[in-house]
């Protein structure tokens, strides 16, 4: 695990001035389990998992999306915190087919 300590420049914009709402976070933790061995790869997904899991109920409980991997919906959502609705306006507006759909989606309404 890596922390990445914010600075005063990431909390000048107001927390719906851009997507990223967690402008009062002091840092970001990303965890990594790198091995050489293909073998290692399922346990040590494993134990960042687990790990990440411990460790997320004392945060403040979203994320960076673009650390994140292959999350659920109600992650992605969470970690938009407050911004979330008006991207999913902006989704239904400019891509309402969902094109645009990998890595941290945001669904648009059905």
């Amino acid at each position: 695990m890596y922390s990445v300590i914010l600075s005063d420049a990431a909390k000048r914009p107001g927390p719906t001035d851009t997507p990223w709402a967690y402008r009062d976070a002091k840092y970001a933790g990303v965890f990594v389990g790198v091995d050489a061995d293909p073998t290692n790869a399922e346990k040590i997904t494993n134990w960042a998992k687990d790990y990440q899991q411990v460790v997320h109920p004392y945060s403040s409980r979203g994320a960076y999306t673009n650390f994140m991997m292959d999350e659920s919906q109600e992650r992605v959502k969470t970690s938009y915190r407050h911004n979330y609705d008006r991207f999913v306006d902006i989704k239904n507006k400019y891509d309402p087919g969902n094109l645009f759909k990998v890595n941290q989606n945001i669904k648009p309404r059905s």
